[in-house]
């Protein structure tokens, strides 16, 4: 027999649901809800897990890293440093990227590390 996985009746905690609801007014959920949505993306977060390996690459080694065009590498960089993701420097005709800081870093290994643990309790 399957257990129903909501509620069979309807109460809330008062309490915590408002102070969880004031909670949430004070914090940019909108902006981290975007930069996840930006790594959410398979390509990018390969790019993402790349640059953790590396403290710097440029769009070249992405490209190749990837297996894509310099275009499509250009494309998915362009959205990840428009959502905070990676910096992006210039040195004479070369263009290199890094990870803005290290949360990314921690958040992608964080992540990486909680799926490996999935695979292990499932």
């Amino acid at each position: 027999m399957k257990k129903k996985d909501t509620c069979e009746i309807f109460c809330f905690d008062e309490e915590k649901v408002n102070r969880i609801q004031g909670d949430l007014q004070t914090v940019d959920i909108s902006s981290v809800s975007q930069m996840l949505k930006a790594i959410a993306d398979e390509n990018r977060a390969k790019i993402t897990y790349a640059l953790c390996q590396d403290e710097e690459l440029c769009v070249c080694d992405i490209a190749n890293i990837l297996g894509v065009t310099i275009a499509n590498a250009s494309h998915h960089l362009r959205m990840l440093y428009k959502q905070g993701v990676v910096n992006f420097r210039k040195e004479g005709k070369l263009a290199f990227y890094s990870l803005d800081d290290e949360h990314i870093r921690q958040i992608m290994m964080i992540a990486l590390a909680h799926k490996k643990e999935v695979k292990v309790n499932v």
